[in-house]
C-alpha cells in the first residue's frame, strides 16, 4: 500500500520505525487494508449490510481501530499530538482541536500559536502546553527583508526542536490568512513531510493548501477536512470546474487523484471519505446545527487516530 503511493524510496531502513509503524497505522484506520484483524471484521460487517451499501457502520469501525487500556502503558504511548494554529483573532479553534485531541485518548496535546493568542489559549485548560513562537505580519512591520528571513528561520528552528516528539500535527484551527504567518507554517508543513508526520489539515490550513497544492501533494499521510465552500475552492482550483452534485463519489475520487495520494473527508449531510481509490459515506444522524467549533473537534479526533498510538494493537 506504501509502495503504491511512490513511498517505497528507502523503506527498508523504515523497518520497526516510528515512521513506518505512522504510517501503516494511518493507513489501517482510515482505509483498513493493512491489518488482517480489521479487514475480518470490516468483511463481517459486510455481511450484515449484504455487502451492497458503502455507508460505514462508524461503530463498528473504531471498535476495530480503537483498542482496550493497558495497565503497561506510560505517558505519551497514547499520542503525542500537535495543533499548528491560534491568532489574535482565533483561540477557540486551535483549543477545540486539542483538546478533543485530549479527550479522545491522547496523551499530551501541544499548540504552536502567536503570542497574542498564548494567554488566552492557556487559561482555557491547564492541560495543553501552548508555545507562542508563532508571528503576523504587524508584529514584524518594521522588519526588513532580513530580519524577516531571520524571524523566519528562528521559528522553524523552535518548532524543529518538537517535531520528533509528536505522532501527528493537525495544521489549520485558528491560523488565519496572514501572509507572513502562512509562509512560516508552509515551512513547517514541508518539513512535517520529510519526517514522514502524518498531518490534518483543516480551516485555514485549507486555504493555504487550495493556494500551494504541491504542499500535500503525492503525501499519503495527508488528510483534509473540507466543508462545502471548502471542498468548492478545492474543486475549483484542482479540477478547473464547479462542484458537480449528481456525482459525488466520482468527483471526489478525482479529486484525490488531482491532488495525488492524500485523504480527503468532504463532510456534509453525508460525509463522504476517499483515498483515490474507493469512498466511504458516513451518514449517521449527528446535530442539525452547523457552528463554528465542530469542525475543529472533528480533526482533533481525526489525527488521535491517525498518529502512532495504537501501532502494536
Amino acid at each position: 500500500m506504501i509502495v503504491k503511493h511512490g513511498m517505497n524510496s528507502g523503506f527498508s531502513s523504515l523497518a520497526s520505525s516510528a515512521v513506518l509503524r505512522r504510517q501503516q497505522f494511518l493507513i489501517r484506520s482510515l482505509r483498513g487494508y493493512s491489518d488482517h484483524t480489521y479487514q475480518k471484521r470490516m468483511e463481517g460487517m459486510k455481511c450484515i449490510s449484504g455487502g451492497a451499501s458503502l455507508e460505514a457502520d462508524s461503530e463498528n469501525v473504531l471498535r476495530a481501530i480503537i483498542p482496550s487500556l493497558d495497565p503497561t502503558g506510560h505517558k505519551g504511548q497514547a499520542g503525542k499530538i500537535a495543533v499548528i494554529g491560534g491568532c489574535r483573532e482565533y483561540t477557540g479553534a486551535p483549543y477545540f482541536a486539542a483538546i478533543s485531541a485530549l479527550k479522545i485518548g491522547a496523551d499530551l496535546s501541544h499548540v504552536f500559536c502567536t503570542e497574542g493568542a498564548a494567554t488566552v489559549i492557556k487559561s482555557y485548560s491547564p492541560e495543553l502546553i501552548v508555545h507562542p513562537i508563532l508571528e503576523e505580519s504587524y508584529s514584524i512591520s518594521n522588519v526588513d527583508d532580513e530580519g524577516r528571513r531571520y524571524v523566519s528561520q528562528k521559528i522553524l528552528a523552535e518548532f524543529d526542536k518538537w517535531m520528533e516528539r509528536f505522532d501527528c500535527l493537525v495544521i489549520g484551527p485558528g491560523l488565519g490568512r496572514d501572509p507572513f504567518l502562512l509562509e512560516c507554517v508552509s515551512k513547517i508543513m514541508k518539513h512535517a513531510r520529510q519526517s514522514n508526520v502524518p498531518i490534518v489539515v483543516d480551516g485555514d490550513g485549507l486555504f493555504l493548501v487550495t493556494n500551494s497544492v504541491d504542499l500535500v501533494s503525492g503525501y499519503p499521510l495527508a488528510v483534509l477536512t473540507p466543508n462545502v465552500n471548502e471542498y468548492k475552492r478545492l474543486v475549483e482550483k484542482v479540477l478547473g470546474c464547479d462542484v458537480n452534485d449528481q456525482d459525488t463519489h466520482g468527483e471526489l475520487l478525482s479529486l484525490c487523484k488531482g491532488i495525488g495520494g492524500v485523504t480527503i473527508l468532504r463532510k456534509g449531510k453525508c460525509d463522504l471519505i476517499s483515498d483515490g481509490e474507493i469512498v466511504q459515506s458516513v451518514g449517521i444522524y449527528g446535530s442539525p446545527r452547523r457552528c463554528g467549533g465542530q469542525g475543529d473537534i472533528l480533526s482533533g479526533s481525526i489525527f488521535v487516530l491517525g498518529s502512532s498510538t495504537y501501532v502494536s494493537h
